[in-house]
């Protein structure tokens, strides 16, 4: 998941990124939290130092912006510190004002259930990819991933998908169990909702590909 700052390599496409998700998760809510995360994407593009994660605003500045009094400043921004969108870095003082960071992972956990509207491209670039390990150039490296039983018809399925796509497998395959009830059915249970949609939305095709090839008998796979 995309936890660090968005800057350096690929910075600019983690932003939009953090800011698209933001937007769709508003268009699907209430009007007051659409209205509340709307002033946060408005002031995050207007005065957030993404370089040193910092936002440092005097309220009347931010009233300005948001066409409101310092009342309702006040009252919106200890709602994003309460929701966790909003870190406090630094109290106010005399002569400074609050600082405070972006509270990133946060926010994309509370926006999970948007990435998929905006498209699988966006999922796969905030879903953790695994990273290879580092060994000497006379090691040879011993895969990680720990597959089902190859004595199961799931546990074959499994490695012929992680044997096509290991990055893919440990993304979204490896969190799924599976039962083979009567009558050549395979059921996945999946960690989340979330997760389900995305298998049956993106890689159901993948899925029975493999299926097919391994175990021919199987008539239907169910995702939830």
């Amino acid at each position: 998941m995309l936890v660090k700052k968005p800057v350096g390599r690929n910075g600019a496409e983690r932003k939009y990124d953090l800011l698209t998700v933001l937007g769709s998760y508003a268009l699907s809510q209430g009007k007051t939290l659409q209205r509340q995360t709307l002033r946060l994407i408005c002031l995050i593009t207007a005065r957030y130092n993404w370089q040193s994660d910092e936002l440092s605003v005097a309220q009347t500045e931010i009233a300005r912006l948001w066409s409101v009094d310092t009342r309702t400043v006040k009252r919106e921004m200890s709602a994003f510190r309460d929701r966790g969108w909003l870190v406090e870095k630094r109290a106010a003082a005399r002569g400074r004002v609050t600082l405070y960071g972006l509270g990133i992972t946060r926010i994309l956990e509370d926006t999970r259930e948007a990435w998929e509207k905006v498209g699988p491209d966006l999922v796969a670039r905030l879903v953790p990819q695994p990273e290879a390990p580092t060994a000497p150039a006379n090691v040879i490296p011993f895969p990680q991933t720990s597959l089902p039983s190859g004595d199961t018809v799931w546990g074959q399925v499994a490695g012929r998908l992680h044997q096509n796509n290991p990055a893919v497998y440990q993304a979204w395959f490896a969190g799924l169990k599976a039962t083979e009830g009567e009558g050549g059915a395979l059921t996945l249970k999946a960690p989340s909702g979330f997760h389900a949609r995305y298998v049956e939305t993106h890689l159901r095709a993948t899925l029975e590909r493999a299926v097919a090839e391994i175990a021919p008998h199987i008539e239907s796979i169910l995702i939830s």
